[in-house]
């Protein structure tokens, strides 16, 4: 069974909401027949790649809220990723594009390493000091240490056209799927799950989408008469 998860590393709620589906899948007795991959999903698409800006005074233009809103509500996001084991900085962060940060993601879903690199990416966007944005080599440092080659990072990060179809593609089935906002978890293209749900929520979606998956169950296992490779079986005379 494969769910597919898109989400913006710029998205808080993206953090905390795969930790939570984490926690459900770890305890999924079928999890080892769970494929995840993440797809690709721009909060900010239209943000240039040198346009970096501070969280709150970006809250507070895009949602009209006063400062004094805008970081009671990163302070209470903190709360939340805290309750889900995660650390949060609150304060002092910053936002920019994330599109060569989807590219990566693609590289690494080719080399086996996507899920350590969205981890990865997450962790430091929201935990560390250092920015993740408009730093190629910050980029580097993190996709290596993910488990991917530095030479073959910065080759993807040289060349603007490197996967970029792939982030569009997922972008686009986002929308055809009816997806306006992240994190949006599809499993097995059969159901839906939309933004940061508790654990419960996704323990129900995983159990409902495998029942649905699972091979089909006999209701009637007495042997009956029926054609197969051998050919037919002879109705016998009682």
């Amino acid at each position: 069974m494969r769910v597919e998860i898109w989400s913006d590393i710029a998205c808080p709620w993206c953090y905390v909401g795969k930790a939570r589906f984490e926690k459900a899948l770890d305890a999924f007795p079928h999890r080892d027949g769970v494929e995840v991959v993440h797809r690709s999903f721009e909060l900010d698409p239209g943000r240039a790649k040198g346009d970096i800006q501070a969280v709150i005074p970006m809250l507070t233009e895009k949602y009209g809220m006063s400062e004094a809103q805008a970081q009671a509500g990163e302070e209470n996001l903190g709360t939340l990723a805290a309750a889900e084991g995660l650390a949060y900085r609150a304060q002092g962060r910053d936002t920019g594009n994330t599109f060569d940060m989807h590219r990566l993601l693609h590289l690494a879903k080719e080399r086996g390493r996507q899920d350590e690199l969205m981890q990865a990416f997450y962790e430091a966007n929201f935990t560390e000091e250092r920015s993740v944005f408009g730093d190629d080599e910050r980029l580097v440092e993190l996709a290596a240490g993910a488990g991917l080659g530095e030479d073959e990072v910065r080759k993807v990060l040289a060349d603007p056209a490197a996967y970029a179809d792939d982030v569009r593609a997922d972008e686009r089935e986002a929308a055809e799927l009816g997806a306006n906002g992240v994190p949006f978890f599809v499993l097995d293209r059969k159901y839906g799950v939309s933004g940061a749900q508790p654990a419960e929520v996704f323990t129900q979606a995983l159990e409902q989408a495998w029942a649905s998956h699972s091979p089909l169950k006999l209701i009637q296992q007495d042997d009956a008469e029926a054609c197969g490779p051998d050919g037919c079986a002879v109705p016998q005379q009682h």
